[in-house]
This record gives C-alpha cells, sequence and structure tokens, in this order.
C-alpha cells in the first residue's frame, strides 16, 4: 500500500468512527469513539444554525467555513458538494437551489452516505442525493454541475491537484465552485503533521496557502477570489497532546500559520483531466 493510500484508509477509519458516533457523544466527547479529530475541528467550525435549510442531525461539527454562503447558488442549479459528511452542506444548497434544482453529494467513506441518505429519506428531500465514491474521480459525468462547494475536505485528499482538475471537468462552461479549506503561512511542528488525529482534523495536512492557490490556477480556474479568511488558534490542551512545554513556546511566539479560508473561482477555457494535462 502506498503512503496516499495509507492516508486515506487513516481518514476513511477516523471519519467512520465519527459518522458512528451518536450526536450527543460527538457534541460532549473530545475523542468520542476514539477519534480526537472532533476536539480538533471544533476550534474551526463555523455556525450554521442562521442558515436556511440546516437541520442539526446532518451537523457534525466537521466544517471549517460557511462555502454555500459565497457560492452564488441560483434556483435550478445543480450543485456538487465534495465530502458531503452527514449532507449538512448539501441541504444548506438545497434550500438555495429548491425544488427546481438538483443536490449531489460525493464521498468516500460508507458509514457517512448512510448517514446522509437517512437524513434525507427523513426530510422527503427528492432532489438531493448521495453517492459513494473517490472526489479524485468523481462518480459523475463532464460538464453536469452549475456549482460544486467543499467544506474542509481537499485538504485531506493527497492528490490536490487531481480534485482540481475534476472539479474543472465537472462543472458546466459558465459554472463556478466555492470552497473552504485549512492551509498555512509558515510550517507546523513535525510533531504535529506526524499525528493521525490532527491529520484527519485537517490540520497537519494542510499545505501553504500560495501553494493551494497555485492548483487552482494551474487547472485552469480564472475569477480566483479569496472570499474569507480566519486564523486558527490551536489551544493549549490541544497542543499539549503532540508537544511538550517548551516546544509549545516556541510555537506560540511565531506568527499564526494556520488559517481557515473560502476561495471562489471559475471554470475558465482550459480542459483538465487527472490523466491529462491542461490544454
Amino acid at each position: 500500500m502506498t503512503n496516499d493510500e495509507q492516508i486515506k484508509e487513516m481518514v476513511k477509519q477516523k471519519y467512520s468512527e465519527i459518522a458512528l458516533q451518536d450526536k450527543e457523544t460527538n457534541q460532549t466527547s473530545c475523542c468520542g469513539s476514539g477519534s480526537c479529530s472532533t476536539q480538533v475541528y471544533s476550534i474551526m467550525s463555523d455556525d450554521y444554525d442562521h442558515l436556511e435549510g440546516y437541520i442539526p442531525d446532518a451537523d457534525l461539527k466537521l466544517g471549517c467555513g460557511l462555502p454555500t454562503l459565497f457560492a452564488k447558488i441560483k434556483p435550478g442549479d445543480t450543485v456538487i458538494d465534495l465530502g458531503s459528511g452527514a449532507g449538512n452542506d448539501c441541504f444548506i444548497a438545497r434550500a438555495e437551489t429548491g425544488d427546481t434544482g438538483k443536490v449531489i453529494g460525493i464521498d468516500f467513506t460508507p458509514a457517512m452516505v448512510d448517514k446522509a441518505r437517512e437524513n434525507a429519506d427523513k426530510l422527503g428531500y427528492n432532489n438531493v442525493q448521495f453517492r459513494l465514491g473517490d472526489i479524485e474521480k468523481m462518480p459523475v459525468t463532464s460538464n453536469i454541475a452549475d456549482v460544486i462547494v467543499s467544506n474542509c475536505v481537499l485538504n485531506l485528499v493527497p492528490n490536490k491537484m487531481a480534485v482540481f482538475q475534476e472539479i474543472n471537468r465537472v462543472l458546466k462552461p459558465d459554472g463556478h465552485f466555492c470552497i473552504s479549506d485549512i492551509v498555512l503561512k509558515g510550517t507546523l511542528p513535525e510533531k504535529i503533521k506526524s499525528a493521525a488525529e490532527m491529520y484527519a482534523g485537517c490540520v497537519a495536512s494542510a499545505i501553504d496557502m500560495d501553494e493551494y492557490l497555485g492548483y487552482i490556477s494551474n487547472a485552469g480556474f480564472k475569477s480566483i477570489m479569496l472570499q474569507k479568511q480566519k486564523p486558527i488558534i490551536v489551544p493549549d490542551d490541544i497542543l499539549k497532546d503532540y508537544l511538550n512545554d517548551e516546544e509549545i513556546k516556541v510555537y506560540k511566539s511565531i506568527p499564526t500559520a494556520i488559517f481557515s479560508i473560502s476561495v471562489y473561482a471559475e471554470k475558465g477555457e482550459k480542459c483538465c483531466s487527472p490523466e491529462n494535462a491542461c490544454c
């Protein structure tokens, strides 16, 4: 098994554990069913309560932004959510597309897909569907989506360029995306970067913001706009799980390194696929 495959299996296991926890455990326990990533996510998640379409049962507090807020979703749009989890952002998107639109959630964790489908069935949403699949090779045809959203997911994918190329393939010629994710300005201590729990929480896997935006540009997108960014402050009670007191002092002495961003971009003229360079 390659390193990329090991990373994906680790992430799948962590998110399966989160999906199988009950809501009360997810919100009150730092580690729940052995996964500390819920504790890490608690420092990054934004408040969804004020958004139309919000369904508490679908909110596992695993996001780091509100991508639908900047996604310019219109009634009748076809929207795809990458890494859809229990369906939270899909249900927010549905409130904007209305009954004439369509929302497709894609997730590679079977337990998350099952949970999202249960939520959709309870709500009677016939125009929201969830598909099991890898966002590096999406189980959808080309030129199908008006809008693509994603919330703190691409960071977990080893081959980020492949995902942005797939986004370009799947979007309609006049389509666009809005993605919330975690990026760095500087470097993280190696002990944090090597921690599985921090990886599953999108922190250890973060890459430099300029590199992240470079992937978007190189995949052929235009009108790239940074809609929002906020610093992520990791509290001492989490840092002490990975660093000693002196290492914590050193880490806190440097400027804030971890940021949550929401980035918007429109499909350009280039056509890309994971197998081929942009043309």
